[in-house]
C-alpha cells in the first residue's frame, strides 16, 4: 500500500506534527505501508493566473505544468493521499489553494475516481472543520471516492501537544481510512457528485472540436457518452436514474449556457 501525504502549510507546525502521529499510527497496523511526501512549500509552484488554458487546449499546456504534473502523477500512482493543511484565517493557506486552483480543470474532466483522502488541520481556535469541510467538497469533483477528515482544535500555536481524546480520535479516524484503503471498496458517490458529471457529459457536445468555442471538455466526455459515472464504482439503479435526469437537464441547457472565452 501507497499513501501519498501532501502537506500545504508553508511549515511543518501543529497540523504537520498531527500528521506524524497519523502516519506513525498507521504504520502501527502495518509497517509495510509506503509513504511519500510532498512539501509544496519546497516546489515554488508561481500562482495560478487563471489563463483558462488547462480548460480550452488542456492541462499539459498549463504553463507551470512542469511543477503541476508530477503530483499529479504521484497521486495517480497511490492508493491514497494524506493532506495535511493548516487552518489561516478559517480557510486553507494560500500554497494549498494555489495548487487546487492550478487543478481546477480536474472539476470539469475528473479521474481519480479509485483514490481516498484523508484531510488534516488543527487550529488554535476555530475554524478547523471548516478547512478539512472546504478540501473535502473539493476532491470528490475531482473524482476521489472517499474523503476521511480530522479538524482538531490544538489551542497552541506550534507547541501542540494531543490530549488523550485527541489522540483516539486520530487513531479511530487514521484506522478507518487505513481500512478502507484496504478493503479496496470502492463507494457509490453521493448525489451532489453525479451533478456535475452528468451536467459536464450533456454539455461537452457543445465545446466538441470544431465547435465555436471548443474546449477539451469536447474531447474528454466522449469516453463516457451512456454512462452515468465512472464505470469502475458502483451505481445502484436509482442513482442511474438521478443521473439520467440530470443529464437530459444538462442537454436542455447546454445551448442556453455557452461559456464563451477570448480568441
Amino acid at each position: 500500500m501507497r499513501i501519498l501525504i501532501i502537506n500545504g502549510s508553508p511549515h511543518k507546525g501543529n497540523t504537520w506534527y498531527l500528521t506524524e502521529k497519523v502516519k506513525d499510527q498507521i504504520e502501527s497496523l502495518d509497517n509495510t505501508v509506503k509513504f511519500e511526501e510532498i512539501h509544496l512549500s519546497e516546489l515554488n509552484i508561481p500562482f495560478c493566473t487563471g489563463c483558462s488554458v488547462c480548460f480550452r487546449k488542456g492541462h499539459i499546456f498549463c504553463p507551470h505544468n512542469q511543477y503541476i504534473q508530477p503530483i499529479m502523477d504521484k497521486i495517480a500512482d497511490c492508493d491514497g493521499v494524506i493532506f495535511a493543511v493548516s487552518c489561516f484565517q478559517g480557510a486553507v493557506p494560500a500554497l494549498t489553494k494555489n495548487f487546487t486552483d492550478h487543478l481546477a480543470f480536474l472539476l470539469h474532466r475528473p479521474r481519480y475516481f479509485d483514490k481516498k483522502a484523508l484531510i488534516i488541520s488543527t487550529t488554535g481556535g476555530v475554524s478547523a472543520n471548516s478547512v478539512t469541510q472546504s478540501l473535502a467538497n473539493t476532491l470528490p469533483g475531482w473524482g476521489f471516492n472517499k474523503c476521511y477528515q480530522l479538524p482538531i482544535v490544538a489551542l497552541s500555536w506550534n507547541d501542540y501537544k494531543p490530549t488523550e481524546k485527541h489522540k483516539k480520535k486520530a487513531y479511530k479516524i487514521s484506522k478507518a481510512f487505513y481500512m478502507d484503503l484496504k478493503s479496496k471498496k470502492l463507494h457509490s458517490p453521493k448525489i451532489g457528485v453525479l451533478i456535475p458529471f452528468n451536467l459536464f457529459q450533456a454539455m461537452c457536445e457543445e465545446y466538441a472540436p470544431g465547435a465555436e468555442y471548443a474546449t477539451q471538455d469536447g474531447v474528454f466526455w466522449k469516453k463516457y457518452v451512456g454512462m452515468r459515472y465512472a464505470p469502475e464504482i458502483p451505481l445502484p439503479i436509482h442513482k442511474r436514474a438521478i443521473g439520467r435526469i440530470i443529464y437530459q437537464i444538462g442537454k436542455y441547457l447546454s445551448p442556453k449556457m455557452i461559456v464563451t472565452y477570448k480568441k
